[in-house]
């Protein structure tokens, strides 16, 4: 694959590479003292031990993670911005972790948590309402890499990229897929030959489950050119292609009314400044008793995306707050009828992506290079870690117009069996 392609997601320049030079030599005073600095921070309580480029490879004791850092240069960029170099040191190798990922990655928000003034540096000058062009290359950026390398390690059954819902922790990830699937259709009620709008329909596997189980018609719109082809091909495979409907095209272009409107997973790109317009579209795409959800990843309190996850992996993401998500549906007359956060599902979600992508590694090696697993496995294991900490959180929100009388009595029809 061209590695030009490569670049944005996760594969550093030139400035990662390692600075033989300074590793030749050993560590300063000035370093050792950087490093002892960093080492009472973390307290005597914590799993981590740091070392210098000039100590010794060794393996860690039982629930110790060892960090160490190969040359000085790695060691300066790291703590100045850790936030955003972290990530590129440990892909290009100039960090070498021994022991549990994900300790450390936990032990890092314990640590940004206990020091709040080395929390994240917010990005001056980012944008919070991306247009039209910045959509299409952010979305290039992250979706547009390749099926064969998301069909490696999401379900096998719908590829989704988006939270699970284990009803029964014993869940396999294609059962808990199914779940959430079957979560979502049931809190809007769909009945037959209703019609469904969705705004990003990934690789189109909710799209046509709704057709099939619920005999409703749709509309999903994406503007992933890769996803959308897959989509398209499936949906004629199963012979739903007279039923759902894959249009290539950004959501803002969506035109008539719907009995439903469904996004799952398409809000974190959409950006603050634009939910104001969102709300307002996803009003006039309504009839009168029509109903909506908005599944997301979000947060408790404001913040930006990790500098790494925005550069590397997803460019313009924005988790939201309930309150910046309220934005949405307070000046557009929609009445929010239900509030669920199932943050510690997307955990387990993740948990068992990172094992199918350990399961396919080698896979993953060839399609890509080494620096490339080690930026994904890196961004598998921190999600996970900013979920059970509770930095991330996962929501799914239902409304209706403000007025309508097609709401639910009770949670009742929720928690059903499966139809």
């Amino acid at each position: 694959m061209n590695r030009s392609r490569l670049e944005p997601l996760g594969v550093p320049g030139t400035e990662y590479e390692l600075d033989e030079a300074a590793s030749r030599h050993g560590p300063s005073s000035l370093d050792r003292w950087l490093l002892k600095q960093i080492t009472t921070r973390l307290g005597q309580d914590s799993a981590v031990r740091l070392s210098l480029w000039d100590e010794p490879d060794v393996a860690p004791r039982d629930g110790v993670v060892r960090m160490r850092i190969l040359d000085r240069k790695a060691l300066w960029q790291v703590i100045v911005r850790p936030d955003l170099h972290f990530g590129d040191l440990y892909s290009a190798g100039r960090i070498e972790v021994r022991g549990d990922l994900l300790t450390l990655m936990l032990e890092a928000y314990r640590y940004t948590e206990k020091h709040s003034g080395l929390r994240e540096t917010l990005a001056l000058g980012r944008k919070l309402a991306p247009d039209l062009s910045d959509s299409k290359r952010n979305i290039h950026h992250h979706y547009d890499i390749g099926n064969e390398f998301y069909k490696l390690w999401l379900d096998r059954e719908a590829l989704q990229y988006t939270c699970a819902y284990f009803a029964d922790p014993a869940m396999t990830i294609e059962q808990a897929q199914q779940a959430k699937m079957h979560h979502v259709c049931r809190k809007l009620q769909l009945k037959a030959g209703e019609r469904v709008v969705e705004a990003g329909g990934g690789w189109g596997g909710f799209a046509l489950f709704m057709a099939k189980n619920y005999g409703v018609r749709v509309r999903s719109f994406n503007i992933s050119k890769e996803q959308i082809a897959y989509s398209r091909a499936w949906a004629k495979e199963l012979g739903l292609d007279g039923q759902v409907e894959f249009v290539e095209d950004d959501y803002r272009n969506l035109t008539g009314t719907y009995d439903a409107f469904v996004s799952i997973g398409m809000l974190e790109h959409v950006g603050p400044g634009n939910y104001k317009d969102l709300g307002a579209l996803m009003s006039r795409a309504l009839t009168p008793e029509g109903r909506g959800l908005v599944h997301s990843i979000g947060r408790d309190a404001p913040a930006f995306m990790n500098a790494w996850i925005d550069k590397r992996i997803f460019p313009g993401a924005h988790p939201p707050t309930l309150r910046e998500m309220m934005d949405m549906f307070e000046p557009n007359k929609l009445s929010v009828l239900d509030v669920e956060n199932i943050r510690l599902h997307y955990a387990k979600t993740l948990e068992w992506w990172l094992q199918r992508y350990e399961e396919n590694v080698d896979a993953v090696r060839a399609m890509f290079d080494e620096t490339f697993v080690r930026a994904w496995r890196l961004y598998l294991v921190g999600s996970i870690a900013a979920f059970l900490a509770g930095k991330l959180q996962l929501f799914q929100v239902l409304y209706a117009r403000t007025g309508s009388k097609h709401v639910p009595w009770t949670r009742a029809h929720v928690y059903r069996d499966h139809p």
